[in-house]
């Protein structure tokens, strides 16, 4: 089992950058694909970003695409979510998730089984 924690999330104006961080307990967080979700006021949680275990392969919800960057430091056990060009659409919880899978290929949201309390990003007009 995995403990995560996000951290960094705040207040921020259009057009500003926040940083996310997930810290992970344990000494297998290499093992981990991470991924990051969100869920604004009044809507399902939606996938925004995913990164590989070792960190060369990333993928990201379409509409954050060129704004927003994925990337983990497997030596301090975090995995990072940079957003910039933040548009009030982006407000919402961001969730760091974990999956430990077993296979190279597209990680589905079922495999997630691992998920922090969620940090508030609120993006002003």
């Amino acid at each position: 089992q995995v403990q995560l924690v996000e951290s960094g999330g705040g207040l921020v104006q259009a057009g500003g950058s926040l940083r996310l961080s997930c810290a992970a307990s344990g000494r297998t967080f290499s093992s981990y694909v991470m991924g990051w979700f969100r869920q604004a006021p009044g809507k399902e949680r939606e996938f925004v970003a995913t990164i590989s275990r070792s960190g060369g392969s990333t993928y990201y919800k379409d509409s954050v695409k060129g704004r927003f960057t994925i990337s983990r430091d497997n030596a301090k056990n975090t995995v990072y979510l940079q957003m910039n060009s933040l548009k009030p659409e982006d407000t919402a919880v961001y969730y760091c998730a974990a999956a430990q899978v077993f296979h190279n290929g597209v990680v589905t949201s079922t495999e997630y089984d691992y998920w922090g309390q969620g940090t508030q990003v609120t993006v002003s007009s």
